[in-house]
């Protein structure tokens, strides 16, 4: 059985994205996508671009953000296996 890694976790405290105020000001805002590759101590290995925001300094700071933060490693059968996990961030002027 394959359990795949997860963000969710409420001990693992992972602080979203600062909106970069440029693109604030600007008005910016979409869905960026990263695949991030998950070790087997639930820190980020690497991370790409799957879907852009439609702007770079939003792809950047949600990248930035996203290998800062910790993971539930996926596992295989109970035990802790690197993988890869598409994480979305959605950029939301409120």
């Amino acid at each position: 059985m394959i359990q795949l890694p997860s963000s969710d976790a409420d001990y693992l405290q992972n602080l979203k994205p600062a909106y970069p105020p440029i693109s604030k000001r600007l008005g910016e805002q979409g869905q960026v996508v990263h695949s991030v590759l998950i070790g087997v101590d639930g820190r980020p290995v690497s991370a790409k671009l799957v879907k852009s925001s439609g702007f770079e300094r939003l792809d950047k700071a949600a990248y930035e953000a996203i290998m800062k933060w910790r993971f539930s490693p996926g596992k295989r059968n109970g035990v802790p296996e690197a993988m890869s996990f598409n994480v979305p961030f959605n950029w939301v002027l409120e």
